[in-house]
């Protein structure tokens, strides 16, 4: 489990913004917090399991897809915004995410 920094924050937002400019062949400077995932950007839910692979190499995480799979279920993620933020929570709780409910 990491700790959040500005530093952790900057970076998880431009991977995110930088995989679906690319994924979804977008200009970046479209993108915000509050781009739609699927009505802007034609994205799906398989692209987040990309980026949870992404993620979870650059920070060495140990959390299963179950975890993640019951967490969306509860938190269902429809922007770059909330998919950041969601993000960030697995970084920082990574199988502890399910406690988050509690």
């Amino acid at each position: 489990m990491a700790k959040i920094t500005d530093e952790i924050r900057k970076e998880v937002k431009e991977i995110v913004y930088s995989f679906f400019a690319e994924e979804c062949e977008a200009d970046i400077v479209q993108i915000n917090e509050n781009t739609s995932i699927i009505n802007d950007l034609d994205g799906d839910s398989l692209m987040f399991l990309e980026l949870i692979e992404i993620f979870k190499k650059k920070y060495s995480l140990d959390i299963e897809l179950k975890v993640i799979g019951k967490y969306a279920v509860k938190h269902p993620v429809s922007t770059i915004g909330q998919l950041i933020d969601m993000q960030l929570l697995i970084i920082e709780h990574e199988n502890h995410l399910l406690e988050l409910d509690h």
